[in-house]
């Protein structure tokens, strides 16, 4: 029993040991003209049914991607492939370009107005404006 005690008490420690989620942030340009978006309105534009946004994407693989399909679309990455793969051999859209790390979609998303993408929350800066904040 001592034992399971003292299992449970380092099992409990670890867990309250790892830091703290990240918040991820959907960003468009300054030159942008929204201010505000629902996850419905980003999820459409990142699985391509409004091209009315070009979607800026994060690294297939990474952790952002996987949390912001999961918290946008309740979609898991294999989900979201499959998706994109059906859309690209239809010839209905093109996926997103994918960039390599937060500060590269954020210089590709400041760069051009129609663009958006997501980020780290502590990655943002005055080059762009964050329109959605996910939980």
């Amino acid at each position: 029993m001592h034992k399971l005690m003292s299992s449970l008490l380092l099992s409990a420690l670890a867990v309250a040991a790892l830091p703290a989620s990240a918040e991820t942030v959907v960003i468009v340009s300054q030159k942008n003209p929204a201010t505000r978006m629902f996850s419905e309105q980003a999820s459409q534009f990142f699985l391509g049914k409004s091209n009315l946004f070009t979607p800026v994407d994060q690294p297939e693989g990474s952790h952002i991607r996987a949390d912001f399909y999961q918290k946008v679309a309740d979609k898991d990455p294999a989900q979201v492939k499959a998706l994109w793969s059906k859309l690209v051999f239809t010839g209905k859209a093109t996926p997103p370009k994918e960039y390599a790390s937060n500060a590269e979609v954020k210089k590709a998303v400041a760069a051009d107005p129609k663009a958006i993408g997501y980020i780290d929350k502590s990655a943002v800066d005055d080059t762009v404006k964050v329109i959605l904040t996910l939980p």
